[in-house]
Parts: C-alpha cells; sequence; structure tokens
C-alpha cells in the first residue's frame, strides 16, 4: 500500500470508529498545492458531515485530533471550512524514498484489486493514404492509454480496426488504377473526387509488376475488387511502417469486412436487436436546419433513447444497405462477444456524434455489463517558429506522420502529443520541441533522468563506487530541506497518478506529473549551486549524500517508468 492509500485507510478507520458509514468513497487524501498547508490533506469531514447531520469543521477538528497520534503524522490542522491538513514524520516520507527506488514495484503498487480484459481501440484510420499528423495524436494516445492500464494491472489488447469496406475503398481502387496505367507507360489525369498523391505511385507500379497489361482491357467490374485488394494490403502494409516509427504496434487488426464474410455478422446483431425489442420501423423528427418542405420517410430504428442517446438512429439507408452505425453496433458486438470488460475507443475530432450511439449500443448489447469509453483528439496545429507549415508533397492534402517523425524524432512527438488534454487543441511547433531548454517539455523530463544519472556519476567519482550501493536501506532521514520534501510528496503521489490517469483514461496526467517531478528536481539542483549545503554530493558528509543519492535514484527509477509508459526514451546521457 503507498503512502496516500496508508493514510486513507487510517481516516477510514477513524470515521467507521466514529459511526460514520455513508460517503466513505469520496473520502481523498492529496497533496496540497501549497506546501506551507502540510504534506497532504483530506477532505474526509467536507464529504461525511452532511450524511451524518455534522458541522463540518467540528469533524474536522475530531479527525485531526485523532490523527495527530499516528506515528505518521506530525501535526494535522483543520483549514477553511473543514480540510484537514497533514504534516507527515520524517520517517513516513523516507519511507517513499527506500520503496521508489524499485521504479517497477513502486509503480505496482497502482494496480487494481479488481484487474479487467481491457479493448483500446486506436489509429483505425481508413486504408486510403498515409497517416497524417492527425493521426500521430491519436495513435500516441492510445498507445499510452493501454501502457497505463497495464500499469493499473489490466490485460489490455491493442486494436486497429480497418476500415477496408465501402465506398472509400472502391475511389482507392479507381486511382491505384490510374497509377497502375501510368506505371505502364500512360499518361494520366486525376480527376476531382480520387486520391492525388503520390503514394499510390508504388501501388501502381506493383500492379504492373504482377499483371502486366492482363487489367487494362478488363472491364471495371472485374479489376477492381483486384485491384482493391492489392492497394489496401499496401496500403495497411505502409500504416504499419508508419506506426512503427512511432514504436506503436497492434495486437489485432480487424477487418470491417469480415463482419460480413464469410457469415453477415451485421444481419445477425439486427436481427438479435429486433428480438430483443430494441428495433422497430419508425421516423424521426426533422433535423435541425432542414426546411419545412423536407419529407421524412419509415426507417430502421434502434432504440438508442432507450440508453441515454438523444434520439432513435437509423440501422439501414434509403437504398437497403445498412448504415455506418449497424456495421459499428456488430464490431462492437463482437469486441463484447470476445470477453472484454471494457472498451475504449479513441477517435477523431470529427466523431462528437459517434459517442452516445455507440455508448448506448454497448449498454444494450452487453446488458449494462461492459463499459464503453470514447475518448476525442481534437485538431493538431502544425508550426514552424509561429508559422503554419505547408501541406505535404507526398501525401498532396497534408503533412504526414512519418515527416514530423522524420524532422523532430519519436520521444518528441510522442511526448508533445501527450502533454495536452486530448480533447484540446493541439499547437505543435517544429522549432520548440527540438530546442534543448526548460520551455521544451520533453527536452525537461529527458534531462532531468539524464541529470540524476550525472549526480550519481560523480558521487562514484568523488567517493567511490560504495557510494551509491545498498541505497534502498538508507535511513534518508537527514533529507528534511523543503525542497526535498516536495520530490519525496511528488514521489508518494505517483502510484495515485497512474491509477487516476488509467481508470480516467487520461494519459496526459502521466506527461504532467513527470513534468512536475522534473522541474522539482532542475530547482533544488539549481538551489545547489547556490547553498553547498544543498548539493546532491558533498564528500565531507558520505551519510548525507547517500541519502541525497537515495532521493536521486528514486526520482529517476519513477522518471523511467512514467517515460516507459509513455513509449518515450530515457536517456543516461544528453548532450
Amino acid at each position: 500500500m503507498h503512502l496516500p492509500d496508508t493514510l486513507r485507510a487510517l481516516i477510514i478507520d477513524i470515521v467507521q470508529e466514529a459511526g460514520l458509514r455513508e460517503g466513505l468513497d469520496r473520502v481523498t487524501v492529496e497533496a496540497p498545492r501549497d506546501p506551507s498547508h502540510g504534506d497532504f490533506a483530506t477532505n474526509a469531514a467536507m464529504v461525511l458531515a452532511k450524511p451524518a447531520g455534522r458541522k463540518p469543521r467540528e469533524l474536522a477538528e475530531e479527525i485531526a485530533a485523532r490523527l495527530g497520534q499516528s506515528d505518521l503524522v506530525v501535526a494535522a490542522s483543520v483549514a477553511g471550512p473543514g480540510f484537514v491538513n497533514l504534516t507527515l514524520t520524517q520517517e513516513a516520507l523516507a519511507s517513499v524514498v527506500r520503496a521508489a527506488q524499485d521504479g517497477a514495484a513502486f509503480t505496482a503498487l497502482a494496480r487494481s484489486a479488481t484487474p479487467q480484459k481491457v479493448n483500446v481501440e486506436y489509429v483505425s484510420a481508413n486504408p486510403t493514404g498515409p497517416m497524417h499528423v492527425g493521426h500521430a495524436r491519436g495513435a500516441v494516445v492510445g498507445d499510452a492509454l493501454a501502457s497505463i492500464l497495464e500499469l493499473r494491472g489490466h490485460t489490455v489488447t491493442r486494436e486497429y480496426y480497418i476500415n477496408d469496406a465501402g465506398a472509400q475503398v472502391d475511389v482507392l481502387a479507381r486511382s491505384a488504377y490510374l497509377r497502375y496505367r501510368e506505371a505502364l507507360g500512360e499518361t494520366i489525369d486525376i480527376p476531382a473526387g480520387l486520391y492525388p498523391g503520390d503514394y499510390l505511385v508504388p501501388v501502381g507500379e506493383a500492379l504492373a509488376a504482377t499483371h502486366g497489361r492482363a487489367l487494362v482491357d478488363q472491364p471495371e467490374a472485374e479489376w477492381l475488387p483486384v485491384v482493391r485488394d492489392v492497394a489496401i494490403d499496401l496500403m495497411m502494409e505502409r500504416v504499419r511502417e508508419d506506426l512503427a516509427a512511432l514504436n506503436i504496434t497492434h495486437d489485432v487488426f480487424f477487418s470491417e469486412r469480415s463482419l460480413r464474410q464469410p457469415e453477415d455478422l451485421v444481419a445477425a446483431t439486427v436481427e438479435r436487436l429486433r428480438r430483443d425489442g430494441l428495433i422497430y420501423e419508425g421516423t424521426l423528427p426533422r433535423p435541425k436546419g432542414q426546411s419545412e418542405e423536407w419529407e421524412d420517410r419509415e426507417q430502421t430504428l434502434f432504440r438508442s433513447t432507450q440508453f441515454g442517446d438523444e434520439i432513435d438512429r437509423a440501422l439501414l439507408k434509403s437504398d437497403g444497405s445498412y448504415t455506418y452505425f449497424a456495421s459499428d453496433i456488430a464490431y462492437h458486438d463482437n469486441k463484447i462477444g470476445r470477453g472484454f470488460d471494457r472498451l475504449v475507443d479513441v477517435l477523431g475530432a470529427d466523431h462528437g456524434g459517434y459517442v452516445k450511439r455507440m455508448t448506448a449500443a454497448v449498454a444494450a448489447l452487453s446488458g449494462g455489463r461492459v463499459r464503453l469509453d470514447c475518448f476525442m483528439c481534437q485538431l493538431v496545429k502544425l508550426t514552424r517558429g509561429g508559422e503554419p507549415v505547408k501541406m505535404s508533397k507526398r501525401s498532396g492534402e497534408f503533412v504526414t506522420l512519418r515527416e514530423v517523425v522524420e524532422e523532430v524524432g519519436r520521444d518528441a512527438v510522442r511526448f508533445m502529443m501527450l502533454f495536452r488534454k486530448a480533447d484540446a487543441p493541439l499547437d505543435f511547433d517544429f522549432e520548440k520541441v527540438t530546442e534543448q531548454s526548460r520551455d521544451n517539455p520533453v527536452f525537461y523530463v529527458q534531462y532531468a533522468h539524464a541529470r540524476c544519472q550525472s549526480v550519481k556519476r560523480q558521487a562514484v567519482e568523488a567517493l567511490g563506487p560504495q557510494v551509491i550501493e545498498g541505497l534502498a536501506d538508507v535511513s534518508a532521514l537527514s533529507l528534511t530541506d523543503e525542497g526535498e520534501r516536495a520530490l519525496m510528496r511528488q514521489l508518494a503521489t505517483w502510484p495515485v497518478t497512474v491509477a487516476n490517469a488509467a481508470d480516467a483514461a487520461e494519459p496526459h496526467r502521466i506527461a504532467f506529473a513527470l513534468h512536475e517531478l522534473a522541474s522539482t528536481l532542475h530547482m533544488q539542483w539549481n538551489r545547489g549551486k547556490d547553498n553547498s549545503a544543498l548539493r546532491f554530493v558533498n564528500p565531507d558528509d558520505r551519510s548525507s549524500t547517500r541519502d541525497r543519492l537515495a532521493l536521486v535514484e528514486a526520482v529517476r527509477a519513477v522518471i523511467a517508468q512514467g517515460l516507459a509508459a509513455l513509449g518515450v526514451m530515457a536517456p543516461d546521457e544528453m548532450r
């Protein structure tokens, strides 16, 4: 059990002894923003007083009095309307320094008591072109989230949904067919509505090498499925290569076409919902913005309003074919059938209307057993020194993911894509993410890890290799400076941060926590430049040096764990 959890358990015992039972799940223990308020604070009196018919401040005084008797607490005081602030003993914080040096075991304190089987679907870009920088954000967010869920103790499947059915892949095939004819020596013009990028040139060349001129004289009905299959395969091969540039791999690539072949799973799912009374023939209200002359027609509708949606949703188009929503229902039913307890869909900014209807569908399909979380990744604005970056010549429409990674590196792309909440727009400046300064978050965090390693090397040079041996057994009781205690408080909250990031599906919390920890470390190092008594390495005081080296190692171990979860390297040296 980590320190905040230990304190919370102590508080729960105290209030339960006082006969309080209602609202216990709302009790929190957190580090206050202002360190003058103490090391930790609890809201226990604030959330428990009303159900118990008590005054919050009066209850807070009772809780503080009991907490003050604990071996973990030096002082407990009441602030404001009823918060209880706690100042911990040196030994309590020192225990964190000893535990955190084993980064993996310390992070494992975040593991859930009720692990789940989780499916995280992310990227799922149409196989009609190279991946662009917008796809990069969803890819990084989904991949980091999957890693954090694993740290939480869940079994995670990383999945990519291949949209290889529908009109867009036929457009891809027709575009590739023109490049095929170009590879045979013809001069081509690419009409509006087809994909103009040079990325299809290799597809045309591959078709020419395999089929020669055999496809030229065939009617479209014959050559289109052949070209479509080749184009999809080659484009998905490129997708995998693009993702590999970000060190991203998926466990499952699920084909949309497999929902119809060899059996029609869409029809089977719709029929099951019909048998359950969740599908009916009816009409929908006039959509917003439609004129009075708009005429509705009777449609096959899913009763999504029974599960929290705003309106019921159509499952069949006017031509009798299934809507995209019907295919998505069948796909999620397939996931449910594979035994997942939680589904996570990482989506682009243009999928806002998708969330409520799919949440309703999953609730209906699983009888409320399976939770679906949908997360939007907002747009990425590329700039260079504040000026917009021009479109890619290779793609014909956008800057590709590969171009961004090749220019600034995988680590910069991954960390910066996570250094802002996914549902907020992101400004990505090529110059800022490559400069070596505190204004570049990824450099700042990686440099903190490298600095920790440098401090240990300096200690070995000054005091010999034995000085860094057995640091997990030091007392750490000499770490009484406020900067040192600030580092210990931040270390203590690491397992909580991991747990909260996983439960809320917000990987940016990890990036923020690492940046804050790195900032505090750099600040303490700078204080040592001005005050020799605070330096991490003091050749004249071996004991305090070992305590500080233990603290440095604890910080390094946590930063290494966090960067690994984000898919970012933790360098030992930086130039």
